[in-house]
């Protein structure tokens, strides 16, 4: 049985394949289970919003424990109108909830998946530093 080496992993200098050959079995396989174009864009979308600094920091602090909007403020060093204007974005996504006490606007992420997302993409990061 002859066997053949696969290169795994990830190495700049291969970037295209050197055989034309396609795979029909496998095209057939994404083909069939691709997802359809709107959540396609809906997903492409939910990720965009974890693509600005000041959101994720927003998000990781409430990841860490609820907060008013003068606290975030506070944290950020921004003014609340443009925490505000960013808290609104991630309200109308569903990323964080709000709730009223007195005079005072309390966030929190939405649920737990919103928490479960930011550990996988810390986990993912963190990877290139335990590497050996």
């Amino acid at each position: 049985m002859r066997m053949e080496v696969v290169a795994v992993g990830y190495d700049e200098n291969i970037d295209v394949c050197t055989d034309d050959i396609v795979h029909e079995q496998t095209l057939q396989h994404v083909r069939t289970n691709m997802l359809n174009d709107q959540i396609v864009n809906e997903l492409a979308e939910f990720f965009r919003l974890f693509g600005d600094a000041t959101r994720l920091r927003i998000l990781y602090a409430l990841s860490l424990s609820e907060m008013c909007v003068c606290d975030i403020s506070e944290f950020l060093d921004m003014s609340q109108s443009a925490v505000s204007h960013q808290l609104k974005v991630l309200r109308q996504s569903r990323l964080v909830k709000y709730r009223r006490e007195g005079r005072n606007v309390f966030y929190s992420l939405d649920d737990e998946h919103i928490q479960q997302i930011i550990a996988i993409g810390l986990k993912h990061i963190n990877e290139k530093y335990t590497e050996s």
